[in-house]
């Protein structure tokens, strides 16, 4: 498996860990009210917001609170939400990228700042790291009926740089560029992703020994856990040991 499916896949199977704490659904609750926002309540006529519902679906999300939340945010007195990043380094020199979503950039930049603080982590200037992750789309497909082959073989014609199926699902990669048109495509075959987004994908890794590792995820986790962060993306090399802890 490539470097980056590799990591993705370990992505996806982390995701369903973190369903468990419902910060699924508050990312996704997210992602739809700026998509409201941003290009209005009609899925039809607004591609980010059909990604969204797709992806609320792809995390259980019940009909009825994809409808509140679509709802919600199309109240003019509804919160107003801004995407911002941060990146930095911790222990052994892991690059972490974060994502968050926040009504409070104050609080936001405070909280993160804090948390590298903590563990003896330094945050850095926006674009620092941009020679050390790749921006990639990413999509995780259920497989299904699907013929292993045929649909790869598909996929790549139609512009995806990589297909993978493990565990019963495809992890499709696509350059950034080719992110909308591979959602057509899937689209086109009826096809509904259990989750579509563009992901920083290390270029190179760094690996650590089982403690250091062990104290980067925590890291992660600490970050992943502050409710304004929707994704934390780092550089850390994941082995099958550590792939083990993660899925305890």
């Amino acid at each position: 498996m490539s470097g980056h499916n590799k990591w993705s896949t370990i992505k996806r199977k982390k995701g369903a860990l973190d369903a468990k704490r419902s910060k699924a659904f508050s990312k996704v609750i997210k992602e739809i009210t700026v998509a409201v926002k941003e290009s209005g309540p009609d899925p039809d006529g607004n591609p980010r917001l059909r990604l969204a519902i797709a992806n609320a679906k792809g995390c259980n999300m019940p009909k009825d609170n994809i409808s509140r939340a679509v709802s919600k945010a199309s109240d003019k007195d509804a919160a107003t939400l801004t995407e911002t990043t941060y990146e930095g380094y911790v222990t052994g020199g892991v690059a972490l990228f974060i994502e968050a979503t926040t009504d409070n950039v104050q609080r936001t930049v405070s909280n993160v700042r804090s948390i590298f603080n903590k563990y003896n982590g330094n945050l850095g200037t926006n674009g620092s790291l941009n020679f050390i992750f790749d921006r990639k789309g990413i999509f995780t497909v259920p497989q299904g009926k699907l013929v292993e082959n045929d649909f790869v073989m598909e996929i790549i014609d139609a512009g995806a740089e990589d297909a993978v199926l493990e565990d019963g699902f495809f992890t499709i990669t696509t350059a950034m560029e080719d992110f909308g048109s591979m959602m057509k495509k899937l689209e086109e075959m009826k096809i509904e992703p259990e989750n579509a987004e563009l992901q920083r994908i290390p270029k190179t890794t760094i690996k650590l020994d089982k403690d250091g590792a062990q104290k980067v995820l925590r890291i992660v986790e600490t970050f992943e856990d502050d409710d304004d962060v929707t994704n934390v993306f780092h550089n850390l090399e994941l082995t099958d040991e550590l792939v083990a802890e993660m899925n305890k």
